[in-house]
């Protein structure tokens, strides 16, 4: 691998700098070789299905660093709690929204600080994180817990912490969605969402942790698939848009660093004006790196026509020469171009801290006095799981469940799994189970955006004579589809951690600290 200066490179180098790509598998492809050995690729992304565990991520990383001319950003979405790509040889970390129920900046420091360096450790250098989208919309269904709350300072506050941490262990920080996709009721993975409010209110709201985050360094920012007419009146996404990009992020509030797209296969642009035209429009508004996260085929297509647009003249090579030249100056500034090792990892640390900030996070929001649950009670619980995955929404099964939790704290538990979207069958066997308990808790997920898994809720909660009790293991705003629930606790997330945190708050074993950071019809952070 040489390190040159960029000014060195020749136009089809640097039109391939400007693009993040992804493939399948545990091992480099030939389509990924192709990328990076004729394209001169900036870098890769990794989802869940290049990932086994730690040893195997460390040795793809060093195998297509082998391949590169230039360093590449070796790129991941770990989040932390719902949204993480690798489990096995690291440390999850709690998500957005349990850090803060847990109200801690110095945690979500350390929490990105740790994590940083484990990802370090094993090759990756690029961090799509943290989210800085303030989520005041229930029927989000995008963001939601990948939010840190509703309040714009809370939001910066935690946000900068994160970025601040995360670059401290040599790992680029990338701020998203730009400008803000927490007041949308679409997914742009599906549509294409518009947010409707004036300058004024964004003000207010979505760009103060982005304010926040270019006034403390943040490396990158992330763009929104998202249409904002306040600043761009010809829907277009801010993604593809000049005014978003340009006008109101460098001009307006003079950011100086990396501008990366959202994923342009994502239909809000890949069903609309498509990945390769996209790619162009990118550029062209501002961005700086182009990431096509999938097909091979998408991925040639949308770095030749940038290639072209140049050649076209549709496309200064100055717009070009300045991306490059900011994309070189985050590897330098996060060593891809020296030879200087990464900080050391510590493990035993950040075990502690994801068990730390998971015991503060947990939310009792109503029925506190029924607790601690009495050991000698017949308890049912009853959980629900994701069995068919997006890219917000993974397929993992766990063990370590509520009623695993539960068993270590001393209780005998009967747990029964059903899917998101329960058939009648299945929530038929649910209710009999129910008859025969004296506890019922029912672990949901994300049970606003589903009738079959709300209508069991609320069969159960009906059963007379029992104590039942909803814990939301995702969004918060289940409270919403069952308000007169008599045990409400919110947990953000069900990771083994955080399962562990809630089983110790139901047996008394801990004191529920957690504090809501979002409104839940009357329920805000001051009840």
């Amino acid at each position: 691998m040489t390190h040159v200066a960029w000014n060195t490179l020749s136009l089809r180098e640097k039109v391939g700098q400007l693009f993040i790509c992804g493939f399948d598998g545990h091992e480099p492809t030939e389509g990924i070789r192709r990328l990076i050995e004729e394209f001169s690729l900036g870098g890769i992304v990794y989802f869940r299905r290049n990932m086994r565990d730690a040893a195997q991520v460390a040795e793809l990383s060093a195998s297509l660093q082998r391949l590169a001319k230039y360093p590449l950003f070796i790129s991941i979405d770990q989040e932390g709690g719902m949204v993480v790509r690798l489990e096995e040889g690291v440390t999850v970390m709690p998500g957005a929204m349990a850090i803060g129920a847990a109200g801690q900046p110095e945690w979500a420091y350390e929490a990105a600080s740790l994590s940083g360096a484990e990802l370090r450790e094993i090759g990756l250098n690029m961090n799509f994180a943290p989210c800085l989208d303030v989520n005041n919309n229930p029927s989000n269904p995008v963001i939601g817990v990948r939010s840190y709350g509703e309040h714009p300072e809370s939001v910066a506050a935690l946000g900068v912490a994160a970025l601040k941490g995360y670059q401290a262990s040599g790992v680029a920080a990338v701020a998203k969605h730009f400008p803000g996709h927490g007041d949308t009721d679409a997914d742009s993975h599906h549509e294409l969402p518009v947010v409707p409010h004036g300058r004024e209110r964004l003000d207010s709201i979505e760009l103060v942790p982005f304010r926040a985050a270019i006034a403390s360094g943040v490396d990158a920012i992330m763009t929104a698939h998202v249409v904002f007419p306040a600043y761009e009146p010809d829907d277009v996404p801010a993604t593809l848009s000049k005014r978003i990009l340009t006008g109101l992020l460098r001009e307006q509030l003079g950011f100086e660093g990396v501008v990366v797209t959202d994923c342009l296969e994502m239909n809000a642009i890949s069903e609309t004006i498509g990945v390769a035209r996209g790619a162009v429009k990118a550029v062209k508004g501002g961005a700086d790196l182009i990431l096509v996260s999938h097909r091979l085929d998408r991925q040639i297509a949308a770095v030749e026509a940038v290639y072209d647009a140049v050649l076209a003249g549709e496309i200064p090579e100055s717009r070009i020469n300045e991306a490059v030249e900011r994309i070189w100056k985050l590897k330098q500034a996060r060593g891809l171009l020296t030879d200087e090792l990464p900080a050391a990892s510590n493990r035993e640390k950040a075990e502690e801290i994801a068990k730390r900030i998971s015991e503060a996070a947990v939310t009792v929001v109503k029925g506190g006095e029924r607790l601690p649950l009495p050991r000698s009670a017949n308890l049912l619980t009853v959980w629900a799981e994701a069995r068919v995955g997006t890219e917000v929404v993974e397929v993992i099964e766990q063990e370590r469940t509520l009623g695993a939790a539960l068993r270590t704290e001393g209780y005998s538990v009967n747990e029964l799994r059903v899917g998101l979207y329960p058939d009648e069958e299945e929530s038929l066997s649910v209710v009999q189970a129910a008859e025969q308990a004296d506890i019922i808790l029912f672990a949901s997920y994300d049970a606003g955006f589903s009738k079959p898994q709300t209508e069991l809720i609320r069969r159960l909660s009906e059963l007379p004579n029992r104590i039942f009790g909803l814990v939301a293991t995702r969004t918060p705003y289940d409270l919403l589809e069952v308000p007169d629930v008599p045990l409400y606790i919110c947990t953000y997330e069900n990771k083994p951690t955080m399962m562990n945190a809630l089983a110790g708050v139901l047996s008394g074993r801990l004191p529920a600290q957690g504090r809501l950071p979002i409104t839940v019809g009357s329920y805000t952070r001051t009840n």
